[in-house]
């Protein structure tokens, strides 16, 4: 059977490479671990080139140069929107490009000078790379409409615990399945989870589904106005979800001071939690 023009290619690019990038067997093909390795680093060869271009397009439209901001754990949309909003307000003239990624990308994107500065839900991160606490939202437990928790105003973590758990995706989320385990931590029951999610808007469809409950930030639930999952704040001193500002440590440009002042800035707005009774 003739090759496709793929597999000429990527045979192409062994011998030009000297290693095997896949193996091949009569039931699978797989990246070997020099494949992965080229993979990753041709994803970020890529990148660069795909930022170079949108740099160039942005002069040429005349911003004076283009902010790269990377969001790993989904980032509340309020905070987010007000911060974008005041960019566009108060610096017109700097692009701005978002990049949703995984923690782990984040951080070697910072490294590798593929973004300027990024947030994240942890500030447990690599040398090299400045965290820096940019504002804290109060956690709220989301429970569906009728549950036995919405008899409690402030929900004991504990009572919280005797239900099953939505929560959310250790790779995916890092950063908040790293804050949500230290608070569940200081409770001696060990919960348990019904599933592990990728999105917050998962999390809320299976907790209106009656799946179990779920944790966010009072903000985050806030914008998502959905009725059949009501918020109550958790009975617990340190029940908050921290954001993190995320860059790499060496000199900061003028453009990016400023935009690290209006986050600070949009940090300090208080974001109030709507609560259906």
């Amino acid at each position: 059977m003739e090759q496709s023009p793929l597999s000429r290619t990527i045979r192409g690019l062994e011998t030009d490479l000297g290693v095997m990038l896949l193996e091949r067997t009569p039931r699978i093909v797989r990246l070997t671990l020099a494949g992965q390795v080229f993979l990753e680093d041709a994803r970020r060869v890529l990148l660069a080139f795909d930022q170079a271009q949108t740099n160039a397009r942005a002069v040429a439209a005349g911003h004076r140069g283009t902010l790269r901001i990377a969001l790993s754990d989904d980032i509340g949309q309020m905070r987010l929107s007000a911060l974008l909003a005041l960019c566009r307000e108060e610096a017109p003239g700097v692009g701005i490009r978002l990049f949703e990624t995984p923690l782990t990308q984040l951080v070697s994107g910072l490294n590798l000078d593929l973004y300027d500065v990024g947030f994240a839900l942890t500030g447990e991160v690599d040398p090299g790379v400045v965290a820096m606490p940019v504002w804290q939202d109060p956690l709220v437990v989301a429970v569906p409409a009728r549950h036995p928790l919405l008899a409690h105003k402030q929900v004991p973590l504990e009572e919280v615990v005797s239900y099953p758990l939505v929560l959310c995706h250790p790779q995916v989320r890092e950063g908040c399945n790293r804050q949500l385990e230290r608070l569940l931590r200081t409770v001696e029951a060990r919960p348990v989870v019904a599933e592990y999610v990728k999105t917050h808007a998962l999390m809320l469809a299976l907790v209106a589904a009656g799946y179990g409950v779920g944790f966010s930030s009072a903000a985050h639930l806030a914008a998502c106005r959905q009725t059949d999952v009501i918020a109550r704040p958790l009975a617990h001193a340190s029940a908050a979800i921290t954001t993190y500002l995320l860059r790499p440590e060496r000199d900061i440009t003028e453009p990016l001071q400023h935009f690290i002042e209006r986050v600070q800035r949009v940090g300090h707005i208080p974001l109030d939690m709507r609560q259906s009774e």
